[in-house]
């Protein structure tokens, strides 16, 4: 046995390990896309599929995965979806077709779904609040490590090896996360009442989110009027409209839609969309920019994006800490402002762009994200009582990840209308650059919204953890 102030750090370090291969995942899988892209003979829509299938599961099962969570235990939930990412990150590695590795990669993200929930409501049920940020700060350096790592270890593996690696490094990782967790959690589960799977809620909003997104991925290919895309938008519509219903009439409700009387919850479940949707996409196609419009190498490409998240490793404690102190609400407004600008600094990208165009932007981008993504976690959890604090993250991490789908979906149909396949090779890179500008202004428009959101609605202290920290003094 050790003493119960280390075994919380302890804690920390094993929900660590499996936030570290969904963040590494995402990372390695960009700087992969054009080598994946020309072994399996993919199109645009393929690639944004590879990424969005996995976003999609992630997200549609998520708020399912934290039920899961409360009721089930904590620690058990979140080792079954450990094993079941190491297994599915197994199968991409040896997938031999478009289909199967976006198969694989769903399955991928249902890991990912029982995982990531967990591992924010053992952090919130180990710590105090007057904790809670420095670890949550921990958290996301964590993540932002694994999105540094990525980016350098994916090109370094499909330059020296093959894209099918950048997969297979995520088993050993598991292997040892999976030791790790049941040394050193404690299980904890939700014991205030009772729990149960909101099945008409889940395939309402499953069905309804992968319409929206089929459609905005699709509609170049079909065109925006055809009978197919407009039919897929209306069904889309009354999908999720009948969620939202389904939900306020549920006994035993898949999203409890009471916990956004909170403006706190709710403005920071906005801007985790928004951010979401701003930023996914452009470490899609960026990605994509710097290998096949630059030349880059994997490693190259992957290097780029190097000074981004090494800031987001830097700051992201500290920024959590000073949601302790502060407050979120002005840290998550400056952040996401910053965010906007370093948008706007992508305008001055070209076919024939030097490194040091796009290190302003991604220094700008870097601070933005370390400032809003710590601070607008502790302000969703600090909203949520703790018994409930695995269906808050789920809700948390639902809106990121629908973000980052939509965010996809969207800059994808905006890049796609510049696109037209039978242009000369030289008019197809000056074509996707347009594009790219056009989908990164909207991108800015994105971030500049979610600060606005952010000062609107984030209570400078949040309510619930005012009282926490009284009861602790008391």
């Amino acid at each position: 046995m050790f003493a119960e102030e280390n075994r919380k750090w302890w804690t920390l370090g094993a929900v660590a390990f499996g936030l570290f291969m969904i963040m590494l995942d995402n990372t390695i899988v960009n700087v992969a896309l054009p080598s994946i892209e020309r072994d399996l003979n993919m199109s645009l829509s393929n690639l944004e599929w590879v990424v969005t299938a996995y976003a999609l599961a992630f997200a549609a099962l998520m708020i399912t995965g934290g039920k899961l969570a409360d009721y089930y235990g904590r620690r058990r939930i979140f080792v079954v979806g450990l094993a079941i990412f190491t297994l599915s990150s197994l199968a991409c590695g040896f997938a031999p077709s478009a289909g199967w590795l976006i198969g694989a990669r769903v399955v991928q993200g249902a890991g990912s779904a029982l995982m990531n929930p967990a591992t924010l409501s053992i952090i919130t049920a180990t710590f105090e609040p007057r904790e809670r940020g420095r670890a949550i700060g921990i958290w996301a350096g964590v993540s932002a490590m694994a999105l540094s790592i990525g980016p350098l270890l994916g090109g370094l593996i499909v330059d020296n090896l093959n894209w099918n690696w950048v997969f297979f490094v995520n088993v050993p990782v598991g292997i040892a996360g999976i030791a790790v967790s049941q040394w050193a959690i404690r299980e904890s589960r939700d014991t205030s009442g009772e729990q149960s799977i909101d099945f008409p809620g889940l395939l309402t909003s499953g069905a309804g989110l992968f319409a929206l997104c089929y459609a905005l991925i699709e509609s170049n290919r079909h065109g925006w009027t055809s009978p197919e895309i407009i039919g897929l938008f209306a069904a889309s519509a009354v999908l999720l409209a009948a969620f939202v219903l389904v939900e306020r009439h549920q006994r035993l409700p898949m999203l409890d839609l009471s916990l956004f009387r909170d403006s706190s919850f709710t403005g920071a479940n906005t801007v985790a969309l928004l951010v979401s949707l701003g930023m996914f996409g452009v470490f899609f196609f960026v990605s994509l920019y710097v290998q096949n419009i630059l030349g880059y190498s994997p490693t190259k490409a992957g290097a780029t994006f190097l000074p981004m998240t090494m800031l987001i490793i830097l700051i992201a404690p500290f920024a959590g800490h000073a949601s302790d102190r502060i407050g979120s609400r002005w840290l998550m407004g400056a952040g996401m402002t910053l965010l906007g600008i370093g948008g706007l600094l992508y305008e001055r990208i070209g076919v024939h762009t030097s490194y040091w165009v796009l290190l302003p932007p991604m220094i700008v981008g870097g601070v933005g994200m370390a400032l809003t993504m710590s601070p607008m976690t502790s302000a969703a959890m600090a909203s949520v009582p703790i018994d409930k604090a695995g269906v808050g993250s789920g809700v948390l991490n639902s809106f990121r990840q629908v973000g980052g789908s939509l965010g996809i979906a969207v800059m994808g149909a905006i890049l796609a209308t510049f696109v037209h396949p039978h242009a000369s090779r030289g008019q197809s890179a000056q074509d996707f650059v347009d594009g790219l500008h056009a989908a990164l202004l909207t991108s800015a428009g994105i971030a500049f919204a979610g600060a606005v959101v952010a000062v609107l609605l984030v209570k400078t202290t949040p309510r619930r953890e005012q009282r926490a920290a009284v009861e602790i003094a008391a």
